[in-house]
């Protein structure tokens, strides 16, 4: 049997020979209290470290939104700027001017003295008269009293119960005479368009207005309107007798306002005013008010009003009247 011999390889020295490993710094244990006082003084005295070298040089990027731009460019930019900015202004101005403002449709309402029909050989019409007793209201609208050539009693508010002589109250004007009258049941001012409680007016003289001499009206004698010497005098005219009332052909609904809407309040106010011989409205006076917001919507919507004229003798006339303005929420 042959012996074999077991034959290793040759190791190499560095598994044969084990070596320590290396650090950079050695690592000692040191007592805590060192390491503490070592950070303080390094936080009290810091060391001073020597300025920073830099090894690396910038290297010139080219900015990719930079943009060359000549002199030409600049100036072209900002004088379109310029034309822009001036052209919108100019726009602006001139729409201005072009938008036409509102115009009010108002004509003169300065009519010549209503001459009532007479007969055609009767006594030439003409003059006025007016009255009052210094009360503190003006007269309201009412009735005119008979009319005779020479009154006797001028036509007032406050009777005598006990007069020493009795005559009706009655104005001066000629017989058979056909004058704008109402059917209202108290003596009063046809012309005016004040309501409120009887009164003889703020004139003088007897009668009743704001003129004086025992008529009726603003003249100062004893006939009716303003003038003297009696018989009818001038003003505006109103619907009765020869004189036909104006038909109303557009009327917009009044608005609400917040306030009455949000309590729900509703009424009808009553409105003076004049329709012109062109149909339009003028002189727009509340005589029944509302309240909260309301007066102002009525005048609003009344004086948007168009009517068919009045005509007396086929000619149109303007005419002062009366009109209710309701406010009803369906």
């Amino acid at each position: 049997m042959a012996n074999h011999a077991l034959v290793l390889p040759e190791l190499d020295h560095r598994v044969q020979t084990r070596e320590e490993p290396r650090f950079l710094h050695e690592v000692t244990n040191e007592p805590a209290w060192k390491t503490v006082a070592g950070n303080i003084r390094a936080l009290l005295f810091p060391s001073k470290l020597p300025p920073l070298v830099l090894t690396s040089k910038p290297i010139a990027v080219v900015d990719p939104m930079a943009e060359k731009r000549g002199g030409a460019s600049s100036v072209i930019s900002v004088v379109l700027h310029v034309a822009i900015i001036a052209t919108i202004l100019w726009a602006f101005v001139a729409a201005k001017k072009v938008m036409p403002r509102p115009v009010e449709r108002v004509t003169r309402i300065d009519v010549p003295v209503y001459m009532p029909i007479a007969p055609i050989k009767g006594p030439v019409m003409g003059g006025g008269g007016g009255g009052g007793s210094h009360d503190i209201i003006q007269t309201p609208k009412g009735r005119l009293p008979q009319i005779e050539e020479k009154p006797i009693a001028a036509p007032m508010v406050i009777e005598n119960n006990h007069p020493k002589m009795e005559a009706a109250p009655a104005i001066n004007m000629p017989k058979d005479i056909q004058v704008v009258n109402n059917n209202l049941p108290n003596l009063g001012d046809p012309r005016t368009s004040v309501v409120g409680a009887p009164s003889n007016g703020i004139g003088s003289a007897g009668g009743m207005g704001i003129g004086s001499g025992g008529g009726i009206g603003s003249g100062k004698s004893n006939g009716f309107g303003s003038g003297s010497g009696g018989g009818y005098g001038g003003g505006l005219y109103h619907v009765g007798g020869a004189v036909s009332a104006p038909q109303l052909v557009f009327a917009p609904d009044p608005e609400f306002t917040d306030e009455a809407r949000r309590v729900k309040y509703e009424g009808t106010c009553v409105v003076s005013l004049v329709v012109d011989a062109q149909g339009n409205t003028q002189r727009i006076q509340v005589l029944r008010h509302l309240g909260m917001g309301l007066d102002e919507k009525a005048v609003e919507a009344v004086r948007h009003y168009r009517f068919r004229p009045a005509t007396m003798q086929g000619k149109a006339v303007p005419v002062e009247m009366d009109v209710e303005v309701t406010f009803h929420i369906s």
